[in-house]
Order: structure tokens, then sequence, then C-alpha cells
């Protein structure tokens, strides 16, 4: 007779795995890190190039027409830019608290991805500055879901060892979107113009919202759900009650185990489990809310992504080396391969050691760096090596979500609102960003990069300052846990001696 394991108890499930330590235990373990690796993390990396792809569009399409097109001036155009930040940000934490409540959310996430692909696709029938900007807030919407909500879906599946490069694996997909992206482009915008009476521009969010649409779809079966309940893992595998679960036992709190139990068992009506989830996420919030940490990674997010504002600018600053629109495009890429490539590494790294604070800050004083060298010249070689060292700076930005997971580990509903504090208030650094880098301050844009560089170095000190918070909370940690152990040791040797 086969046994049903999706009928067993919790405390069941925990009897029937291998020892921790043993051999039995960690293979199994590998073994489904290997699966998860194999079909979470392509899967999200190729959702989060899409994102990038279809939230820059407009960059790009800039360069072939698209602001004469829809009679747009320099300050339309910004604000073309910062709108989708106005639904984004704030559209975070609920999308967040949503996501811990919800039981699939890989429907969940697909059904986001098909949403914005649509709006980016609809991007290319508009006529006007209202019409684009209709589709900007309503393209935020949904791409909110997706990189905190994948983060801390991550963080669900992930050990902490193992979730840093991940995670940066992930934002690579970021990176390699700026450079795939633009490749994609240079090949649309140069080869589609005028094709069925249609400009290259709008070809560019067609097949780019198109491509979204499909990857969404195909996401919905190929995520997985959480430890207990996501459909394909067999038995074979060890079903995840009898190994995830476990396995991430430390992050769980009573109430989210006495929860997770209740859903097995049925014990409580759907409407009285359904306020218990509720309640549970509002503590989350209010904890989130009341922790002086998740505030100063907020407003350190806010400063830093100010001073990674040039993101949203990289073709148009590529394009003051003077060059063609297809070559511009093509030059374009390789900074963000590089980026791409040390993104990895670099979180490899930070697994290995432990480290996060370095990890992150140090990258940004190579962006400083690069715009200290665009301040000083204007000549192609100088500019273009600076576009490598900014590029980089979002090394440090793929780790900063998983620092904020590792500083606020538990419980999940806090974690979860303490990931769309911090990357929803930080995106309002790209709304000001939108209108840093002004037309009237090219070719130069001397004015902009002074503003960025001044940003990145109040980010690096409120990092610090983050370090050294963590650092005081460990040593009490330790001191609390000596304590203890001399207690025990004291009341063993009483015992004793009586």
């Amino acid at each position: 007779m086969v046994e049903d394991t999706n009928k067993l108890s919790p405390h069941d499930s925990l009897e029937k795995l291998p020892e921790p330590g043993s051999q039995e235990r960690t293979l199994a373990e590998h073994r489904l890190v290997r699966k998860l690796d194999m079909r979470l993390l392509p899967t999200i990396f190729l959702i989060f190039i899409m994102n990038y792809i279809d939230r820059n569009g407009v960059t790009t399409a800039r360069l072939k027409g698209m602001q004469q097109d829809l009679h747009i001036n320099d300050i339309q155009y910004a604000t073309v830019i910062a709108i989708l930040f106005v639904s984004y940000c704030p559209a975070q934490i609920p999308s967040n608290m949503i996501l811990n409540k919800v039981s699939r959310p890989s429907l969940y996430i697909g059904i986001c991805t098909v949403l914005w692909g649509m709006t980016s696709l609809l991007t290319g029938v508009t006529k006007n500055f209202a019409g684009i900007i209709a589709c900007r807030v309503f393209i935020g919407l949904p791409e909110a879901a997706f990189y905190p909500g994948a983060i801390f879906l991550l963080s669900r599946w992930y050990t902490k060892k193992e979730l840093a490069f991940r995670s940066a694996f992930l934002y690579a997909g970021l990176l390699i979107s700026n450079a795939f992206g633009t490749l994609m482009a240079a090949g649309i915008l140069a080869n589609m113009e005028g094709k069925r009476g249609i400009r290259a521009w709008r070809w560019l969010f067609f097949i780019e919202g198109a491509i979204t649409i499909c990857v969404g779809f195909n996401s919905m079966w190929l995520l997985p759900d959480y430890p207990h309940n996501t459909r394909w893992m067999s038995a074979s595998e060890l079903i995840l009650h009898k190994l995830v679960s476990p396995r991430m036992q430390e992050k769980l709190t009573k109430i989210t185990l006495k929860i997770r139990e209740f859903q097995i068992l049925k014990v409580l009506p759907n409407h009285l489990l359904s306020l218990f989830i509720f309640i549970q996420q509002l503590q989350g919030l209010i904890m989130a809310i009341k922790d002086p940490k998740v505030s100063i990674f907020a407003i350190m997010t806010i400063a830093q992504l100010l001073g990674l504002s040039f993101v949203q600018f990289f073709p148009t600053l590529t394009q003051t080396l003077g060059f063609s629109t297809t070559v511009t495009l093509l030059l374009a890429a390789p900074p963000w391969i590089v980026a791409s490539i040390i993104c990895c590494l670099n979180a490899w790294h930070a697994d290995k050691t432990g480290e996060r604070f370095f990890h992150i800050a140090s990258w940004w004083w190579g962006v400083i760096i690069g715009f200290i060298i665009s301040l000083s010249t204007m000549s192609i070689a100088g500019r273009y090596v600076s576009l490598f060292l900014m590029a980089c700076g979002y090394v440090g930005f793929a780790m900063t979500l998983v620092w904020v997971s590792n500083a606020v580990p538990r419980p999940p509903a806090k974690r979860a609102a303490a990931i769309g504090i911090v990357n929803g208030c930080g995106n309002i650094g790209n709304v000001m960003g939108s209108y840093t880098w002004k037309a009237a301050w090219s070719p130069k844009y001397h004015q902009s990069m002074a503003i960025s560089l001044g940003a990145l170095v109040i980010s690096a000190l409120l990092s610090l300052v983050i370090r050294q918070i963590l650092v005081r909370e460990n040593r009490k940690l330790d001191a609390d846990e000596k304590l203890r152990w001399r207690v025990r040791s004291y009341s063993r040797r009483g015992g004793s001696e009586t």
C-alpha cells in the first residue's frame, strides 16, 4: 500500500525525516536544492530580464523618435519615467503581504507577469502623453509584485547561507536585461522601421510585451509555491513536508507553525483562519515599522537608488560618446555583461564568508570613482570606462534585500513587510532620479553626477550605521548566551553538591 504523504501530520513528518546532520539528510537536502536551482532560478531570472526590459523600454524607444511622435517635452519625458514608481512603490508592501497569504505564489507572480506584459504591449499603440502616462501607471502595479516577492519566495526555500548567491543570480537578470534589452532593441529599431506602416519604437513594445506574456503563462507551472503545497515535488525527492519545512524550522515562529497545522488539519473554519492570518500579517507590518533597522535600510536604499538612477538614462549617456543609434545600443551592452558576472562572483564570495557590508558598500565607491572620471574628462575612452564602473554599482544593490532578509529573519510576516517597505520606499530614489538627468545638462551631466555622488556617500554612511547596529545586537546575543551557559553550569554544580 502506498502511503499518502499529504495526510501526514507535521509531527509524523518530522519523525520520518533522517536525523539532522546525517549523510542521508544532507544528500536529500542537496537533491532538493539542485532541483530548485534548476527550476526556480532560471524562471525568475527570465522574468526579471523581461521585467526590466519592459520597464526601461521607453529609454531605448526615445532614441528612435518616441518623444517626437508623442509630442512630449523633456519634463514630460522625465514624468513618464517617474510615474511608474508612483504606483510601483506603494504597491509593494501590500503585494508582499498578499503573497505571504496566498497559497499559490506561482499563480500570483505569473498573473502579474502577464498583466505587465499586456500593458507593455499596449504602450506601442499610445498616441499622446496621457496614453503613455496611463500605461506607465498600470505597468507599475503588477511589476510591484515581482522583485520583493521573488526575494521573499527565495527566503522561504533557501537557508541564510544559500540565499545571497541565489538572490544575486536573480538580480543578475536585471543587469543582463540592460545588455540583452539594448541588443534586442538595436535589432528591432534597426530593422523594423516602417514595417506594416508602424514605427520601429512601437514594434519594440509589441515584441517585448508579447515575449513577457509568454514567459508569464509558463511561469505559472514552472515556479514553486510554498514548502508545504508545491505541486511538482515527487515522493522520491522527499515530500516537502518531510524535508523543507523542518529544514527551515529555525525561521518559523510558533504562531506560523500553528497556522500551518491548522491549514493541514483543517481544524478552523476558513473565515477564522483568514482572520488569524490577517492578524499575523498586520502584526508583522507593525513589527517592521517599529524596527529602526528597517527605517534606516529604507532611507539607505532611497539614497542608493538616487545615486544609481543613471540606469534609466544609460542609453542616453552612452549616446554622448557620439555614435549612431545602433552602435550606441551595442556599446551599452558590455558594461552590464561585466557587471552581471561580477554580481554572481560577489554573491558567491559573500555566501562563503557570511559578510554583507563590504560586499555591498564597496561597489558604491567604484561608482563614485566613475563619476569623478566623467566629471574630469569628455574623452571617449575615459567616459566609456566610467560607464563600466557605474554599471558595477548595481552589484552592491543586488545584495541589499538579502541583507534585509538576513537582518530581519523572523517572523516571516515581519520579513515580508520589511522587504516590501525597504524596496517600496527605496524606489522613491528612482522617482527623484528621473528628474536628475535633465536634457538641459547634457552632454556632460556634471550636475546629475554630483547629485548622484552625494547620494551614494549618504548611502554608504547609513550602511555603516546598520553594520554597527547588527554588530551590537550580535554581541548582546553572544553575551546572553554566555550568561545562560553560566547559569546552567552553576545549576548543575549546585545540584551535584547537594
